[in-house]
């Protein structure tokens, strides 16, 4: 007789579960309220973890300094989309201390002329740090202001000279789920997949990023290396990277195999199209204040000027 198996919980139930359990963030909504002082309030059900000692060294680049005030780090670090770890948002903060950081190993495959596994601290040495302080949009209609550090992704690509085969860049985590509990149950694919093109990943906005508010980045936050595209909703910036393949195909994607008609392959912040259970047009500001009004969604997330000509001749609204 063959072994019960619990049926695959569906996407749409993920999302249910989650705000079943951010009960005031919910009746803050009901209510047309920005939820935004509510949600650390929720994140805090669960201690975060403590503060890693200001280790970096970096200079902060004037460039890149987004609008707005930046996100406490208490916020920043309790307040997490990691499945990995749990589908609430304080279940990274609560969780990820199981995860080991060091040592650390990232491996390059694909299509490029260096490929090879390499430990983290090989490739960190003698590399310059800045700080960016970035806007992190999320796809759940909620934004931080966020001083990650980091280094430019195109300096890390390059070292392994990817090839003219080379169109995408995949992103793989971490795969352990005696350091990662979520990877027991499988509301997605494991391990957690993501990709761009390669001109995506090249472009002077796509960070890796080691640290945030000047310290090691927190369990929670993808330690030890991550990734963030500022243009793109939350679930593009791969966490706990342990694998950089260069393809000449575009990659399946984790949650473009789970829910295709929600989460797009470009996943660019775009306010003219909904997401198909809430509307993307408005955000709401973590940390604003309960009556603080939503704020209008910025195309590509406020990049724009940066990085419109990307997709000049792409129909965004099919390509989402």
């Amino acid at each position: 007789m063959p072994a019960f198996k619990l049926p695959r919980i569906r996407p749409s139930e993920i999302t249910a579960e989650r705000y079943f359990h951010m009960r005031r963030e919910l009746l803050a909504s009901a209510l047309g309220l920005a939820a935004a002082s509510a949600l650390p309030a929720a994140a805090g059900s669960a201690p975060a973890a403590a503060a890693p000692a200001a280790t970096l060294k970096f200079v902060r680049n004037p460039r890149f300094i987004a609008m707005g005030k930046p996100n406490t780090f208490e916020e920043i670090s309790g307040y997490n989309n990691f499945y990995e770890f749990g589908l609430d948002k304080s279940d990274p903060a609560a969780n990820a201390g199981s995860l080991r950081t060091r040592p650390w190993s990232l491996t390059i495959a694909g299509e490029a002329a260096v490929t090879g596994t390499f430990n983290l601290e090989d490739i960190l040495k003698n590399q310059p740090l800045e700080e960016r302080i970035y806007r992190h949009r999320c796809v759940e209609a909620w934004s931080m202001v966020i001083p990650w550090v980091g280094f430019p992704l195109a300096d890390l690509l390059r070292r392994f000279q990817p090839t003219s085969r080379a169109k995408y860049v995949e992103f793989t985590t971490l795969l352990d789920p005696k350091q990662m509990p979520g990877q027991k149950r499988d509301y997605l694919q494991w391990p957690y997949v993501e990709a761009l093109r390669i001109d995506e990943a090249m472009h002077p906005l796509t960070l890796m990023v080691v640290g945030v508010y000047g310290r090691d980045l927190p369990n929670q936050n993808g330690a030890p290396l991550r990734l963030h595209v500022p243009w793109k909703y939350g679930f593009k910036s791969a966490k706990s990277i342990v694998r950089v393949r260069f393809t000449e195909q575009q990659p399946k994607t984790s949650w473009a195999l789970a829910a295709p008609d929600e989460y797009g392959f470009y996943a660019n912040v775009n306010p003219q199209v909904d997401h198909p259970r809430w509307t993307q047009a408005t955000e709401r500001r973590i940390g604003a204040g309960l009556l603080a009004p939503r704020q209008a969604t910025l195309p590509f997330n406020g990049y724009a000027d940066q990085v419109a000509a990307l997709y000049k001749g792409l129909d965004l609204r099919r390509n989402f």
